[in-house]
């Protein structure tokens, strides 16, 4: 199986300008590709790992990558996916974040004998000429094809400011900047990012004349259609410090049944054969699938060793069922109505169950714990001033615990 047929059957590929040139490129390690990470906050989050792991298969396969940190973009921030404006940030947080981000792709990308670069685009976004960018670049950008983005499409009813609407245009010019110094040939990114990417292929090749190429990766959404990385509290980050192994773990550990498989796929540099053994599971033999995927993923991103204490952590949690090094899930203040909290959204906002209508099977079906005391009425609710005094468990069945904080 080609490099490239293995991304396809792990459901990686979303959308690619040039398919034969694409293949050919990274089958044969000719690809000099980018991913661009912007600093919007101090560590990498789940949302960033796909492409970490894109670019570590690409690597191995005889690609080189680059790792573009956006201290240049991060001062004007991405549009896409969001329906209001970025909080913007000063130079030194953008730096701070620059440097955090630089220690936490070496875990996953070689970047010795110049295997792979990591550059920053403030490098040449900040010194430029505005009229000059006025008349070299967007010259070649047609408003009203630019509007017809999908990533600024969704900003019009709310207002989409001047400083966004450049995003692109800066993104392009990141892409013309790395052809010409580096010799690169490809860029990737988020499906979300497609748009911006196609403007990258058509200013080099208007303004160069050549040829470039940009594929996207498939977005993590679960089976709700909904981005995974995320939890009441907020980011799964890669940073022990903001989000510890053991909850790294446990997060993967407790993905829904119909998300499992595909994240071994697209996540893990496990073969594709075992993984195709795992789709014959059912039952409690997901458990099993789970628990590999969480080994797995939090082996890649904090190293064998403290995989293993989570992993042990976990299995010696769920046989003694004590509340010691376990998860804790601070509810927000959205969470309680009038002061009390229901059983319902308890379940929910603390990532123990999907949906409400997950955590109403859970409670009718006898399968939700709370202090030791099974909950059978779904609309049972808690008092916000006894959660805050007491050390409140919630539990989910016998393999899902938690810690509850207000």
């Amino acid at each position: 199986m080609t490099v490239y047929d293995e991304l396809v059957a792990r459901g990686l590929i979303a959308q690619v300008t040039d398919e034969e040139e694409i293949k050919d490129l990274i089958n044969n390690g000719k690809a000099t590709f980018y991913i661009g990470f912007d600093p919007t906050a101090d560590s990498l989050h789940v949302g960033h790992f796909m492409a970490l792991c894109l670019m570590k298969r690409l690597q191995m396969a005889g690609n080189k990558p680059i790792a573009l940190i956006g201290g240049g973009t991060g001062m004007i921030g991405d549009p896409s996916g969001r329906t209001d404006m970025r909080q913007m940030m000063t130079k030194e947080t953008i730096q701070h974040n620059c440097d955090c981000f630089k220690k936490q792709m070496s875990r996953f990308i070689d970047f010795s004998d110049d295997k792979a670069l990591m550059v920053n685009n403030a490098d040449w976004l900040l010194e430029l000429n505005y009229v000059e960018v006025l008349r070299e670049v967007g010259a070649h950008f047609s408003v009203n094809r630019m509007l017809a983005a999908e990533c600024y499409k969704q900003r019009m009813e709310k207002g989409l400011s001047f400083l966004e609407f450049n995003y692109m245009i800066m993104q392009s010019y990141d892409f013309y900047m790395l052809y010409q110094k580096y010799g690169c040939n490809m860029q990737f990114g988020g499906d979300d990012q497609w748009s911006n990417m196609l403007g990258g292929t058509e200013l080099i090749r208007r303004k160069l004349g050549k040829d470039a190429y940009a594929m996207t990766i498939t977005l993590l959404l679960n089976s709700e259609g909904k981005k995974m990385g995320k939890t009441q509290s907020g980011a799964v980050w890669l940073d022990p410090n903001k989000t510890s192994p053991f909850d790294f773990y446990q997060y993967w550990r407790n993905v829904g049944d119909a998300d499992v498989l595909k994240c071994l796929r697209m996540l893990t540099f496990l073969p594709l054969e075992q993984i195709d053994e795992m789709d014959k599971w059912e039952g409690a033999q997901l458990n099993k699938a789970k628990e590999i995927l969480a080994f797995e993923l939090t082996s890649l991103v904090h190293g064998e060793e403290e995989a293993k204490k989570a992993e042990e952590s976990a299995k010696a949690l769920f046989s003694a069922g004590n509340a010691a090094n376990m998860p804790t899930v601070t509810l927000s203040d959205d969470s309680f109505k009038d002061g009390k909290v229901d059983i319902l959204t308890m379940l929910v906002d603390s990532g123990l169950c999907t949906s409400r209508s997950d955590a109403r099977r859970t409670v009718e079906q006898g399968g939700a714990t709370f202090m030791g005391e099974k909950v059978t009425d779904i609309h049972t609710s808690f008092d916000k001033e006894f959660i805050q005094k007491e050390e409140c468990v919630l539990k989910r069945g016998k393999k899902k615990f938690c810690k509850i904080e207000a």
